[in-house]
Parts: C-alpha cells; sequence; structure tokens
C-alpha cells in the first residue's frame, strides 16, 4: 500500500508525538508510525519511567529559575495533571493518543514498524513499514522524514552517518570522558510497581532470580519500593539493539532479585504487606546509536551555554553517565551526575544528517558525544526537541523548500525561532519579535513592585536569570509577568493604542509554575514535588473586553474563558477599530492575587 504524507515521523515516544503535533499543527501533512500498541516510549505504560529534564531538584526557583520546557509538551502534561489524579500510566497513554488523534493533518499508525528505505542518491524517496496485525505493509513517499525511534532505525536503514560507544577524553576535550574510548554505552532498565495490600503477602521468586545481599547493593538505596528503581539497570557492556531480548532476561532476573532481597531477606520486615503490582517486559533503553549531524554537541557546549544562532531547543539536565556494567558493579555509584551551571541551547544543525539530504532526527540519537547526550537524552529535552524539529520541518514544507537547504537559510531558521516562541516555546538568547500590544500603555487595577502591568508587553513569558538559568549574557532579570496585589479582589489589566488596530488573534500567556516538577510520576517521594491537578498560579476563569473609537462603555465581549488550566490561551477574532483591550480576572486556581506574564495580540 503507497502513503504519501509531507513528513514521515518514525517513532511514537514522546519526542515523536510532539514532533508530529507541531508538524501538523504548522500546516504540514504528517504520518507518524509507531511499532508499539501505546505512545510515549519510555514514558508510555509499557515502560513508565517519568518525563524529566531541565527543571529538576537543582535549578528551580520561583520568579527567578522556571526551566520547565513549556510548548506542547507543557500543555500534554498539564492535560495529564487534571484527568489524571488517579497517576494511571494508561491515562496518559490515552491523553497522547487523543492529542494525535485531534489533529486534521495527522496520521496515526501504531503498531508499524519502519523496515526498510529506498533511496534515491543522498535523498529517502520513501520508507518500508510493516503492522504484522493487520498484515499491512506500506511504503510511504514523503518530503522530510525523521527518525524519532530512539535506536535509529529509520536512519541505519538510509545509511546516515552514526557513532555508539564512548569517546575518549582527548578526542573532544571531554573531561568526564574516560581516557580510552571503548564500545560501552548506558544500560537499560525495568521498573516495577508496588502496593500495600494492609496483610501479609507472600512472594515466591523465581527459580532464575538473582540473590542480592545489602553489601551488594550498598550504594543503591532501596527504601521505598513503591516505584521500582533506575538502577536495576544491565545491558551496557552490550549491543543493545542486537542483545535487546538478552538484556530484558537479565532485567527480569535483576528485578526478581532485588524484590526477593526486599521482601525474604528479613532485612525489610517493613515489606511484608507489600506486593508486586506490575512490572516491566519492555527494558526501558538508554541509548544506542547517535547520528552524526552538521553540528556535533560535546561537554563544552553544555558547560559553557554556547550560543547558537540556530538553536531550536534547550536543555538542563545534568551529564547523567552510568558504568555500563549496571547493577554489577557492585563498588560504584549508580551514576555520576555533574550538573552545569546554565540551562544550554540546541542547535538546529545538530538535529539534521550529515550525510542524507532529507533526514532529521529527534530524541536520544541526536548528534552529540556520549558525554553531552547523557544530558540531552531525557525525555523533556527529547521533548523540546521535537517541538523545534517539527516546526521547522513545517515551515520549510509550506515555504516549499527543500531540507538540505532549509537548514542553511538564515530567514527560515530565525521565522521558525518566532513561531516557536509564540507557541511557547524557550530558546536562550532569543527575543521575540514586537506585536500589536508593544504599541499600547498598560494599566492595571493594581500591581507588585516585582510584577508591574507593563510586563505583559516585555516580550519575555517566564524567568530565567536565576541559579542555574540562562547565561548571564543571554538572561534578562526580571519576573516578566503582571502581579496584582493579593488584596485587589477584582484584578483586571487593560491594553491601550493612540490609535485604533485590527486584531485577529489574542493570546494569553499564564503562570503554570513552571519553577517546579510537572510529571507522572509513580515515586510517592518525586510525586510530592508536583502539584498534581490545576496549578495554582494560573487563572482559573477570565473575560476580556474590547473597546472602539465610538463605542458605549460598556466594552464589547471578546471572550470569556472558564475553568482554564493552560498556559497560553488564544483566541481567533475579527475585530476592527480598537482602541482598548481589557482582561477582567474572576478566579485563580487557588493563588491569591492575580498573574499574567503575556498579553499578544496580532
Amino acid at each position: 500500500m503507497q502513503l504519501h504524507t509531507d513528513i514521515l515521523v518514525a517513532g511514537g515516544g514522546i519526542s515523536g508525538v510532539v514532533a508530529a503535533l507541531a508538524a501538523a499543527r504548522n500546516g504540514a501533512k504528517v504520518i507518524i508510525c509507531q511499532d508499539r500498541p501505546v505512545l510515549g516510549g519510555n514514558a508510555s505504560s509499557e515502560i513508565r519511567m517519568h518525563i524529566v529534564g531541565a527543571a529538576n531538584s537543582k535549578r528551580k526557583q520561583d520568579l527567578e529559575t522556571e526551566a520547565r520546557e513549556g510548548g506542547i509538551l507543557e500543555e500534554i502534561l498539564l492535560e495529564c495533571a487534571i484527568r489524571n489524579p488517579q497517576r494511571s500510566a494508561s491515562m496518559f497513554d490515552l491523553i497522547l493518543y487523543e492529542k494525535c488523534r485531534a489533529e486534521p493533518n495527522l496520521t496515526l499508525m501504531l503498531n508499524t514498524a519502519v523496515t526498510g528505505v529506498r533511496m534515491e542518491g543522498s535523498r529517502i524517496l520513501s520508507v518500508l513499514a510493516a503492522r504484522e496485525s493487520t498484515e499491512h505493509y506500506f511504503e510511504i513517499f514523503a518530503s522530510i522524514f525523521m527518525d524519532c525511534t530512539g535506536d535509529g532505525r529509520l536512519g541505519k536503514e538510509a545509511g546516515a552517518l552514526f557513532k555508539t560507544g564512548r569517546e575518549s577524553s582527548k578526542q573532544y576535550g571531554e573531561s568526564h570522558a574516560g581516557e580510552e574510548a571503548d564500545p560501552y554505552r548506558l544500560g537499560s532498565s525495568l521498573l516495577f510497581t508496588t502496593r500495600n495490600m494492609g496483610k501479609p503477602m507472600k512472594f515466591i521468586p523465581p527459580a532464575w532470580a538473582k540473590k542480592y545481599t545489602e553489601a551488594d547493593l550498598k550504594f543503591r538505596d532501596h527504601a521505598t519500593w513503591e516505584y521500582g528503581y533506575w538502577w536495576v539497570e544491565f545491558g551496557g557492556l552490550l549491543d543493545t539493539i542486537a542483545d535487546n531480548e538478552t538484556i530484558r532476561d537479565e532485567l527480569l532476573a535483576i528485578m526478581m532479585g532485588v524484590w526477593d532481597h526486599i521482601k525474604n531477606s528479613g532485612n525489610h520486615p517493613e515489606s511484608e504487606n507489600w506486593a508486586l503490582d506490575w512490572f516491566g517486559f519492555v527494558p526501558g533503553k538508554r541509548e544506542s546509536r547517535r547520528f552524526m549531524g552538521k553540528h556535533l554537541l560535546t561537554q563544552s557546549d553544555l558547560e559553557e551555554a554556547v550560543h547558537f544562532e540556530d538553536v531550536i531547543a534547550y536543555g538542563g539536565w545534568p551529564m547523567d553517565t552510568h558504568p555500563p556494567q549496571g547493577i554489577e558493579a557492585k563498588d560504584q555509584d549508580p551514576c555520576s551526575q555533574p550538573v552545569t551551571n546554565y540551562i544550554y541551547g540546541i542547535p538546529l544543525r545538530a538535529l539534521i544528517s550529515a550525510n542524507v539530504d532529507n533526514l532529521m532526527f529527534v530524541g536520544r540519537n541526536i548528534s552529540a558525544t556520549h558525554i553531552a547526550f547523557s544530558s540531552t537524552r531525557v525525555m523533556a529535552t527529547c521533548g523540546v526537541m521535537g517541538q523545534g524539529a517539527g516546526t521547522f520541518a513545517a515551515l520549510a514544507i509550506c515555504n516549499g523548500i527543500a531540507l538540505d537547504q532549509a537548514w542553511r537559510d538564515p530567514e527560515l531558521v530565525r521565522n521558525t525561532q518566532q513561531l516557536l516562541i509564540k507557541q511557547d516555546a524557550y530558546l536562550p538568547g532569543i527575543q521575540a519579535d514586537p506585536n500589536l500590544a508593544s504599541q499600547t500603555t498598560v494599566r492595571a487595577s493594581s500591581e507588585q513592585p516585582e510584577g508591574v502591568a507593563s510586563n505583559v508587553i516585555d516580550g519575555h513569558t517566564r524567568s530565567l536569570h536565576g541559579a542555574r538559568g540562562v547565561k548571564p549574557s543571554l538572561a534578562v532579570r526580571g519576573t516578566h509577568r503582571w502581579m496584582a496585589q493579593p488584596e485587589d479582589r477584582e484584578p483586571w489589566i487593560e491594553l491601550e493604542w493612540k490609535e485604533p488596530v485590527s486584531i485577529r488573534d489574542i493570546t494569553i500567556v499564564l503562570d503554570t509554575g513552571m519553577h517546579r516538577r510537572l510529571t507522572l510520576t509513580h515515586d510517592d517521594n518525586l510525586h510530592q514535588q508536583n502539584v498534581w491537578g490545576p496549578q495554582p498560579e494560573t487563572i482559573k476563569e477570565f473575560r476580556i473586553k474590547a473597546y472602539f473609537e465610538d463605542s458605549c462603555e460598556q466594552g464589547f465581549l471578546v471572550m470569556h474563558v472558564q475553568d482554564n488550566y493552560q498556559r497560553q490561551v488564544s483566541c481567533q477574532v475579527q475585530l476592527d477599530q480598537v482602541r482598548k483591550l481589557r482582561l477582567e480576572v474572576l478566579a485563580t486556581n487557588g493563588l491569591d492575587h492575580a498573574r499574567i506574564f503575556e498579553i499578544r495580540c496580532h
């Protein structure tokens, strides 16, 4: 069966889902092929790893360091926090599925694996894919192909250059690398969840389960057990693709052995009433192929927070390396996590193949050394890369520019960056262009000294000047939001133009507490760092009125938003001869005062 589209996204993990959504929402026809029955990859119900990124525990400060990624990923996680109070992994699957099904430009193909390609010189002509569940085989033609498979199956079939293993410290001047290069990788993990059943529960381990003592696990904390352990890790000394089945079998033996130790060793009598509730059979894979792009990210790019003119996303997770022996490295810490001083930019060129003209890659397989990859590999960072790549690819398609020329086009790259900012992405060192609201005089019913009304037109939608935020040369200090006084019971803010204007789009950017973590997790301690539900800083209900040249003083009701929990609210309008807009806040989701980052008009 032949299919035709603008963009083919291979892989339905977080990077692939966000890339596909971004491309489809920006006007491109997209097909996404996912070889599993659910979307989400390592975050899906099959594996259940929480989504982490720049907003980790060492990088958070209200009104100063708000590093959560934003954009499409923020939209998804905010919705999960509202619709999934029970913290169901399957509900998260459903939310991702619904997001893809809702886009008219997006065709979702589950249980469909890329198996080969047809090439025309250095270009991919089409992708071959198989869906064994229906006995269907496809040839999918596209202009741009995007490998979000993690393992890099599409790129490998196309002959794209790639790296595996660990470079030596001398090769790229990386102090965190070892003295000698080797073929080793980060291993894979299996997670589990448990429940307190309220009565004694026996555990009879399989005969093949491993045996562990407290001495074996002395560097691996296992004081709580409701959500397994990422350090149940194995396979870094093997080929994490070719040996995946062997790695899975060994991980099952390791996981069962760890739980057997907790239940039956006598060292943890408080586990008596606890029982395994779920455990994975799909290894959560960290590392396999890394493609060679137009730029190779290295340790110094991250540590120095190099400013790239073609920045398309950002990261901020530590450079998180693990011993390739995994749990067998009993006398070593299970990870080393040197934290970068600043969040860092990721250039578009690191997502463009060095030798296949119409191939992009997004996720843990981007162009990076092992050390740089150890930070960029986490799913929230992969998600914002997906939004950047999908938006860029859609603009290239809509402008009729081939990928091998598009990444060299400064105007197209700049337009991509501006569109990303408009759609709630953050790009270090990139300033938003002025909009109609930039021309206004701003007034409010009240304001706090650190949250003056004029902040809503300053062009910034988060604060990142604080500790471990943006590099000082790229930072713009300030809260960048209007904050009404707590005693102001009927807060409002208004924009007034000297001359009447025509408005076709109004966007309101709200505060969603982006200094905090926000991720679905079954780890109770980590969950305590979330606000699971509507974020208290977010305005729940508001209305906007327009005032015209000769209108009555009451104003014309443009929009009335209720039960809001999202960060960005947009409305398409047909307003002419507007002299003033007023936003009236009717309720927040809990905070004692109103906050708004930006009011934008086009």
